[in-house]
């Protein structure tokens, strides 16, 4: 075998190594970035059933279906461009998108709690509703959960670039894409089986074996306490995700205090566990004390956006739309 080709065999086998490397290193970032965005990964599952309520039941499917596209498209079409550019052109930017993005998840957060503890008064949607027909309702409930996903889905982005911020480009570029399809494939894959469970308990419980209709009459009377429970935990995940994007934020800035004294306290804690339990205690504090942070800041937050932000918004939506029908006159 002549040296060129050994050379050329030993040149193969190293790309071979390099892109094995590259490989892993893609899938390790992916790993971490998707473990961070946990907590907003949790309520895009809790928020999603919502927009299937009331619709008809073949309809379900397809329009989650209809939704996971849209938000695959908002990931990989519009955030993971934004993100790239962002990150090679100012990558300064990141850390306050970042606390942006997770004082909006506090403001939501702590939304669902004054509403459960103080509901507001209901609006009147029934007579424009009822204008609707099916088609257009549905249309409607997904051009809403689409624009949900895109907050949701910047904010897993941005969470994603800044785990992998001091990787290459093609890295980056490569974990962002793979976090954006795996998290789009696992939440909706859960939404769709939470929202059919409640199908397949019925076609259970009306099986001819007493065993499946009792697992039958169990998934349909389990499904709403489901639902509740997800919602729950979905608003606690804003809150300590958001509380806790805001705290290391402020670290990177040099306000470090609270972030020490939070793990401070996680840390006493967990010494006075069992070692079994030492890790678990520890994370709990901290995620606890990062909730409380969340929610005091999202409480702050209502205020300002329910008398200052929504009216400014409303404002420019009515001067946009003036500028448009006289456009359109003239």
């Amino acid at each position: 075998m002549s040296t060129g080709l050994i050379a050329l065999l030993d040149d193969v086998a190293g790309l071979a190594k390099l892109a094995a490397a590259s490989l892993d290193d893609v899938t390790m970032h992916a790993s971490r970035a998707s473990a961070k965005a946990a907590g907003v990964v949790i309520d895009d599952a809790a928020v999603t059933p919502r927009y299937v309520v009331g619709l008809a039941a073949e309809r379900e499917l397809p329009i989650i279906g209809r939704i996971a596209w849209g938000s695959l498209k908002n990931k990989l079409l519009y955030l993971l461009p934004g993100a790239l550019a962002l990150g090679f052109l100012v990558p300064a930017a990141i850390t306050p998108l970042l606390m942006l993005g997770g004082a909006y998840l506090c403001y939501e957060g702590a939304e669902k709690v004054y509403e459960v503890l103080w509901p507001h008064a209901a609006e009147d949607h029934g007579a424009a509703t009822a204008a609707l027909d099916a088609r257009q309702l549905e249309d409607k409930k997904v051009r809403s959960a689409i624009k949900t996903d895109f907050i949701l889905s910047a904010e897993i982005m941005a969470i994603t670039l800044a785990a992998v911020a001091t990787a290459s480009f093609w890295v980056q570029a490569s974990v962002l894409a793979l976090v954006g399809i795996g998290i789009t494939a696992a939440v909706y894959g859960v939404v769709a089986l939470i929202v059919k469970a409640d199908d397949v308990g019925v076609a259970l419980a009306a099986g001819p074996w007493p065993a499946t209709r009792a697992l039958g009459r169990g998934l349909v009377h389990a499904m709403p306490v489901l639902l509740k429970v997800l919602s729950v935990v979905g608003t606690a995940a804003m809150l300590w995700v958001g509380g806790g994007i805001i705290i290391h934020g402020l670290e990177g800035y040099g306000l470090s205090a609270l972030g020490h004294t939070i793990h401070a306290a996680g840390v006493t804690v967990g010494h006075a566990m069992p070692a079994a339990i030492a890790g678990a205690a520890e994370w709990l504090v901290s995620a606890a004390a990062a909730g409380v942070f969340g929610l005091g800041l999202g409480t702050a937050a209502i205020p300002l956006v329910q008398r200052i932000g929504i009216p400014l918004l409303t404002r420019f939506r009515g001067n946009h739309a003036s500028v448009a029908s006289s456009d359109e006159r003239a």
